[in-house]
């Protein structure tokens, strides 16, 4: 199948993604963060759409810049931003763009999708793979959300199963190109 076979979806433009991130109070840390995962999963997809895989490019694009759109109204809470994320944009009508931005942290088991690759595959490794706005390797990024985020017994589990996914995903992902992860750290220039 062709690139342009994939059928047409509605998403938002550049600039109501930036009007997206300026109504929902984006602060700019995640706001830099947005936008360096949106060139890493840029980089990403392209090489894997050269390499033949069914990607619509601009969803991937577009989901990497609105991946955090509902984390500055989540800080300090224990509410899901990936799932308020995926809700505004629901009620947008982004609803391929929702689905991508609810999986951006964890990955859905048992998704209708034959394709051997996912639009919300690529963007939850490029997500993984940015600490802040440096690209870092798995091992740095899941390092950096232990000593955050693993304050119990349980959250360190979580992390751990997280990460073990994550590096499956990267595999998957990086099987078919002639690049490995290594690769993508060239993109920081220098950092």
């Amino acid at each position: 199948m062709q690139m342009a076979d994939i059928t047409p979806i509605s998403l938002p433009s550049y600039n109501d993604c930036l009007a997206l991130m300026a109504a929902h109070g984006m602060l700019p840390n995640i706001r830099e963060h947005s936008f360096r995962v949106m060139q890493v999963a840029d980089w990403l997809a392209r090489a894997l759409a050269a390499a033949g895989f069914e990607l619509h490019l601009p969803l991937i694009s577009t989901g990497a810049l609105l991946h955090d759109i509902g984390k500055t109204a989540c800080l300090g809470t224990t509410n899901n931003h990936a799932h308020l994320g995926a809700d505004i944009l629901t009620s947008l009508g982004y609803l391929e763009l929702a689905r991508v931005v609810r999986e951006h942290v964890r990955l859905e088991d048992g998704v209708d999708d034959s394709r051997p690759l996912r639009e919300a595959e690529v963007v939850n490794y490029a997500d993984k793979r940015v600490l802040h706005t440096r690209l870092v390797s798995l091992a740095e990024r899941f390092a950096d959300l232990e000593v955050r985020y693993g304050r119990t017994p349980e959250a360190l589990v979580r992390i751990a199963a997280m990460a073990a996914k994550s590096q499956t995903l990267e595999e998957k992902l990086f099987a078919p190109l002639r690049l490995g992860p290594l690769d993508l750290l060239k993109t920081n220039g220098g950092n």
